[in-house]
């Protein structure tokens, strides 16, 4: 999620990122800071993402980040399982008794 947030958005700050994506599922996930910090700092680690400072909009200072050319790979390819994922669920969430797909 944060790294299609980043992908689809651009830049952003950790407070940021956390808003949009409370938005996006309809407030259905709530994201603290003991939880966004770490993986933000294990996806920089990764280098799937890259941050530096700057002022936020209310001008405090903050890290904004930025995915990568590997973030987009790394995105690419959960996508891809998710989509596989999903469908094998959409299988068997429609099969009936005595069918096979």
């Amino acid at each position: 999620m944060v790294l299609k947030t980043l992908d689809v958005l651009g830049p952003l700050h950790g407070y940021g990122i956390a808003r949009r994506i409370e938005q996006i599922s309809g407030d259905r996930l709530a994201l603290n800071q003991g939880t966004l910090y770490p993986l933000l700092l294990r996806l920089e680690q990764e280098g799937s993402i890259a941050s530096e400072w700057g002022a936020s909009e209310n001008n405090r200072r903050a890290r904004f980040y930025e995915i990568t050319r590997a973030g987009r790979r790394q995105l690419q390819a959960e996508l891809d399982g998710w989509q596989q994922t999903s469908e094998i669920m959409a299988r068997f969430v429609a099969a009936k008794a005595g069918e096979i797909a």
